[in-house]
């Protein structure tokens, strides 16, 4: 992550955002993030994009960063070692979402004629972009090591579905809607890349799972962890917060996380092993 190393003296409040969506796009925005959380905690704030998943988790559990914005597994990892999930997002009045298996656009793939194709996935630690659609596949009979010819981790939602565009890659995975909003696979794509979903088709959708959260270290002070709930959960009050929310967040507003809200998804990782 892009921080700077901890000091004896604790001057700033470090957090952390995923690669989910490119490097280059998250790092567009921290400067605006840093702002609206040092005027809600009163210190300087500092605001970095880890290098993965993986990275992201151990940032917080190391002390690197204090808070970070994560998918649901970290969430879930974090949350069985102790730490406290404040907030997780709200998008489209749910607090949900699945994953759909996606392809180029004409290309005819179904779910039966995977084999022997390339697919592009985020990381390991994605839920709508590895673990569900891996868990999914699993439960249809297709173990994804004998399906697909290749498997590549991208590091974004963005360069696997640009993976599909150019053809180094035939499927790649996208968050997308719960079905009970109405919505496709399409509004999950149009989300990463503005204007494509109809260069998509779809292969199937996959279970739903809880929506990413925002754990907060335990060594972080009480007070701290106060201070920015209330930010958290009073961003969609402001112009400027809800911009923040659909930029970085891609959420409406922020809800309470229930305790231990995301045990369920341990299942899932062991259904992608």
């Amino acid at each position: 992550m892009s921080v700077s190393p901890p000091t004896t003296a604790r001057f700033s409040f470090r957090f952390g955002l995923p690669p989910s969506l490119g490097n280059s796009l998250a790092r567009e925005r921290t400067e605006h993030l840093a702002s609206l959380i040092e005027r809600a905690l009163g210190r300087k704030v500092e605001v970095g994009v880890a290098a993965s998943y993986e990275a992201l988790a151990k940032d917080l559990l190391a002390g690197r960063a204090d808070a970070v914005w994560a998918p649901p597994f970290v969430c879930a990892r974090v949350e069985a070692m102790g730490v406290r999930v404040l907030a997780r997002g709200v998008r489209r009045g749910r607090s949900s979402y699945r994953s759909a298996l996606v392809a180029r656009a004409g290309s005819g793939l179904k779910l039966e004629s995977l084999h022997g194709k390339r697919v592009a996935w985020v990381d390991r630690d994605s839920v709508a972009g590895y673990l569900l659609p891996v868990a999914y596949l699993k439960a249809k009979g297709q173990e994804p090591s004998k399906t697909f010819v290749s498997q590549q981790l991208s590091g974004s939602y963005k360069a696997s579905l640009e993976a599909v565009l150019s053809g180094l890659a035939d499927v790649a995975s996208v968050f997308c809607p719960p079905e009970s909003t109405g919505l496709t696979y399409a509004d999950g794509v149009e989300v990463v890349l503005p204007g494509k979903g109809r260069e998509f088709e779809l292969i199937a959708y996959t279970e739903e799972a809880p929506n990413d959260g925002v754990p907060v270290g335990m060594g972080v002070a009480p007070e701290l962890v106060g201070q920015l709930e209330r930010a958290l959960l009073g961003l969609h009050e402001s112009e400027d917060g809800k911009r923040l929310l659909e930029e970085i967040f891609t959420a409406e507003r922020f809800e309470p996380a229930p305790r231990m809200g995301y045990r369920a998804l341990y299942r899932v990782a062991l259904a992608s092993l």
